[in-house]
């Protein structure tokens, strides 16, 4: 078996291993984050159970630490509470980003982890089968029960060679990008191996595997061996390393090669992860900002490189440079060891172990400007200013830019920085608080930012409904779901938050939802890509959206639907797209039947009352998502199972 197969059985509670049909698995821990983290808790608590079954649950707080009110701390203060009291361990503000934490902290080689942010699967770098998904699936998984998903295609990605000097793991994973785009790592796990992989860090490794989300894939992966072994004794943590790797006979899917040798620095450019460009290429480009951290690039090892590259020289004074550490302990050992000194003298900003300019909270460019991140999602708008041009690059590349003040190949520094791996990093987990023994004397503070989540209710016989917004290819959870950092403090608010749904798309779109009591949205190809933000449903729902019709999904976004009792039918016939008009008035005559016909292949029919046409529509759902589809969602769906 190839090492994606080996970790599946080694946890697989029902199905078959066949690409495509649907199978479940035990969920061996969670995380989340402050973004996410508060619906998820609530949804927790709405099942009734005392406490967590997993072997190991953590909260985050590193979305948004910025306390412009009481909005936020009251969400913080609700996460931390209700993690004491459900067997939940809480890392506290400033203690850095849940992946980068995660990672040096508590993932575990062939163990599961189910996490509600897309970019969960940066724990494939240690070995670990790490999956981002949606708030809800995360609470069922808290509480016990199984996730389940399509049993994924396997690509091998073999790397052979080595990196050039200059060249980093940040550039192999938008090589792999330029190859496969945005929507090719859709139902397919990515698993590393080859002789190449020995010569990555476990930091490179990791971020390989954040970046695969941009592919689309379920997860990515590499195997655990002697460099893992070396990580996790640096992080005191040897007694978690086990040996992992594919077997010598294992088949694949696909099969891709990279000669790690033959990648040169790359860039992608605005707005989309996979609009690759080779650094050379691009020539005269004046920038106005450098921001480098995030899950992606913000190890100790990235951070050592800055500094090394930074030290003695000055940032060019038209750029603003901004550096967040990906955690405390990074920040800790860059203090110790005088790193930090070099950077701040360098003219850099220094900013809280979190998010923040990843997602538009905080440091947000100017207008028209070139931001140069070493982020993951360069998405219109996502830094904050929609006029913005953000380019991804390596950290090499955005400190020899930042001194330039233009896009620059770091290989103009001349000689390529060593960082060596630490035998031993700083150990401190004082910002780690541990849940109460006994959870039953613990209070939950709430709020009052904090209100009720929508709910949805059983199929009617018929659906009707007007199409009230039409959208195209690649529309985001951003879009969807604004997060910036207006919005973000209101995630535990889902009915002030609709007021903002798909605005970016469409300033009118709420207001025309409401007057029509809901309706249809009508969308592209790869609709809902991005982001695991469960929002991006929740609020639709708020709004009386009944399903969405669209080309296609993205894999996150369309089981959130699902668990939101929203239906996502995929056009049949993609020319049916162009016939929709805004305003169209829809109608599935019994839905129900329909619903559970087309679990068996059988379309589902929505009629235009316009024209009387009838659009073939499918479902491309398991028996265990029509149930859910047919009860109003997996809350509801859950409860009626335990009664």
């Amino acid at each position: 078996m190839n090492l994606t197969e080996k970790l599946i059985q080694s946890h697989l509670v029902s199905g078959e291993m066949i690409a495509g049909k649907e199978i479940s698995i035990k969920i061996d821990q969670t995380l989340t984050q402050d973004s996410t983290g508060t619906m998820a808790y609530l949804q927790f608590e709405a099942m009734g159970i005392p406490r967590v079954k997993t072997e190991k649950s953590v909260a985050y707080i590193d979305h948004n630490t910025l306390q412009t009110g009481f909005e936020n701390a009251d969400d913080h203060k609700y996460i931390q509470t209700v993690a004491k009291k459900h067997g939940i361990y809480f890392s506290k503000p400033g203690n850095g980003i849940c992946h980068q934490v995660h990672l040096e902290r508590f993932g575990k080689p062939g163990k599961t982890l189910l996490g509600s942010d897309s970019h969960t699967p940066t724990g494939g770098g240690i070995g670990m089968l790490a999956i981002g998904a949606g708030g809800l699936d995360v609470a069922v998984a808290m509480g016990g029960g199984a996730y389940y998903l399509a049993m994924p295609k396997v690509c091998k990605i073999e790397l052979v060679g080595a990196l050039q000097p200059w060249v980093t793991a940040k550039d192999v994973i938008l090589e792999v990008l330029r190859i496969l785009s945005v929507k090719g790592g859709v139902g397919k796990v990515m698993e590393y191996c080859g002789e190449g992989v020995k010569t990555l860090s476990v930091p490179q490794r990791a971020t390989i595997t954040n970046m695969g989300a941009e592919l689309g894939a379920t997860t990515s992966v590499f195997p655990s061996d002697e460099v893992t072994k070396a990580f996790l004794m640096a992080q005191d943590r040897a007694e978690d390393w086990i040996f992992l790797e594919a077997d010598a006979d294992a088949t694949y899917d696909e099969e891709i090669t990279i000669d790690l040798a033959t990648i040169t620095p790359l860039v992608a450019c605005p707005h989309s992860p996979d609009n690759i460009k080779r650094v050379g290429e691009i020539k005269d480009l004046t920038i106005d900002q450098v921001a480098i951290g995030s899950c992606t690039n913000s190890s100790y090892t990235d951070m050592m490189t800055v500094a090394k590259l930074l030290k003695g020289k000055t940032v060019d004074p038209d750029v603003s440079l901004v550096i967040a550490p990906g955690s405390k302990q990074v920040m800790n050992m860059l203090a110790a060891n005088g790193a930090l000194a070099d950077i701040i003298s360098a003219g850099a900003r220094i900013l809280e172990c979190g998010c923040g300019p990843c997602i538009g909270m905080g440091q947000s460019p100017c207008t028209n400007a070139v931001s140069l991140r070493t982020v993951n999602r360069n998405f219109e708008g996502r830094s904050g200013t929609k006029s913005a041009q953000v380019y991804i690059v390596s950290p090499e590349t955005a400190v020899a830019s930042a001194l330039s003040g233009k896009l620059t190949n770091p290989s103009e520094l001349g000689d390529a920085p060593q960082v060596a791996m630490p035998e031993s990093f700083m150990i401190n987990d004082n910002l780690v608080i541990d849940p109460a023994p006994e959870g039953e004397k613990v209070t939950v503070v709430r709020g009052p930012n904090i209100q009720p989540f929508p709910k949805n209710t059983k199929v009617s016989k018929d659906i009707t409904g007007d199409a009230l917004i039409k959208v195209e290819d690649n529309i985001t959870t951003d879009h969807i779901m604004p997060s910036n950092a207006k919005l973000l403090p209101y995630r535990s608010n889902v009915p002030y938050l609709a007021d903002h749904c798909l605005t970016p798309c469409d300033p009118k779109f709420p207001a025309r939802a409401k007057a029509a009591g809901g309706g249809f949205i009508i969308a592209g190809q790869n609709y809902g890509q991005g982001s695991s933000r469960e929002h991006a449903a929740l609020a639709p729902l708020q709004l009386g959206i009944k399903g969405v019709i669209a080309k296609s999904f993205a894999r996150i976004h369309m089981a959130n639907l699902i668990n939101n009792g929203i239906l996502p039918l995929v056009f049949v016939n993609e020319w049916d797209y162009d016939t929709v008009q805004i305003g169209d008035t829809f109608s599935i005559k019994y839905a129900a039947d329909q619903i559970a016909g087309a679990v068996e292949g059988q379309n589902v029919t929505v009629i235009l009352d316009r024209t009387k046409q009838e659009i073939p529509t499918r479902l491309n759902i398991s028996e265990r998502q029509k149930d859910i589809l047919l009860t109003g969602g997996l809350l509801n769906y859950t409860k009626e199972c335990n009664a």
